[in-house]
Parts: structure tokens; sequence; C-alpha cells
């Protein structure tokens, strides 16, 4: 008859307090970077927003429908 080994000495590995540890830390540190980014990307767009003499490089393309005034209309 083979030897009866119990489960708990079977297993490979437990879920100790260190894998806890090692998991808590790491989702800590990667909300801590996650939240210096928000912060960091808040204060660029916020910066650029507010120079005075910023210029804004909108460009508007005239739609198909509307004319050009500097162009003859040349439809029948």
């Amino acid at each position: 008859m083979p030897e009866k080994i119990p489960t708990n000495k079977a297993r490979q590995g437990g879920w100790g307090s260190q894998v806890l540890v090692v998991l808590v830390v790491g989702l800590a540190l990667a909300g801590a970077v996650w939240l210096g980014l928000e912060f960091y990307g808040e204060a660029i767009d916020s910066r650029s927003n507010d120079q005075p003499g910023a210029v804004q490089s909108e460009t508007t393309q005239p739609s198909a429908a509307e004319p050009n005034a500097a162009e003859p209309n040349t439809s029948p």
C-alpha cells in the first residue's frame, strides 16, 4: 500500500504573509506612480493653458458645403 502524504505537505507552497506583503506593496507602488503621473499631467496641461501669449495652433479647414470666398463659384 502506498504511503499517504498529508495535503499540506504535498503542496508546493502556501499563501504566507510574505506573499501578501509583496502583493500589497506592489499595488501601493503602482498606485503611487499612477497618482504622481495624474498630478504631473494636470500640471503641464494647466501650465500650457495659463501662459500669456501662448499661441493656440488650432486650424480650421473650410468644409465642402461652404464655398471659399477666394475662389470664384464656377457651378452652372
